[in-house]
């Protein structure tokens, strides 16, 4: 039976520490594997990463983000037509019925409806934005397509 005293570390998982600058005999005597003179052989010497010697360095040499990221950018939270009916409440389907039927984010707060399915049951649904598609077909099945304000939502926040 193995006991706690007789654990051992297994073969060659644990090297020697390599004793450096002491003596010649040692095989690391001397320079200390250090090489002559220069910038690596001094302590805390070296170049930094992605030194290229005298050649253009990679992070100069690639191109740039450029442009700049819009500060009032519109971030949708998108619902295919398909899945109206899984988030519809009493035949109402807005962000909130959406959102506790699982379809959508509980962070959203601004709702597009994208036209990818079909539409069975006659809805009202109340979004933000509408596909051309998805408008269409709501209102072929006999039900309405609202768009609510941007700027009342902007207004709560």
């Amino acid at each position: 039976m193995l006991r706690l005293n007789q654990l051992q570390a297994n073969r060659g998982a644990r090297r020697k520490t390599k004793r450096l600058g002491r003596g010649h005999a040692s095989g690391t005597g001397q320079q200390a594997g250090r090489g002559h003179k220069g910038q690596g052989s001094r302590a805390g010497g070296g170049v930094y990463i992605g030194h290229e010697g005298g050649q253009k360095p990679l992070y100069k040499r690639t191109p740039k983000l450029r442009g700049f990221r819009p500060n009032n950018k519109l971030v949708y939270a998108v619902v295919n037509a398909a899945n109206l009916e899984k988030g519809a409440k009493d035949g109402v389907v807005n962000l909130a019925s959406l959102q506790g039927a699982g379809l959508v984010r509980k962070t959203a707060s601004l709702l597009k409806v994208l036209g990818n399915g079909e539409v069975k049951a006659a809805l009202t649904v109340r979004a933000h934005a509408f596909s051309a598609v998805a408008k269409d077909k709501i209102e072929k099945s006999g039900g309405q397509a609202e768009i609510l304000s941007l700027l009342a939502e902007k207004a709560q926040a």
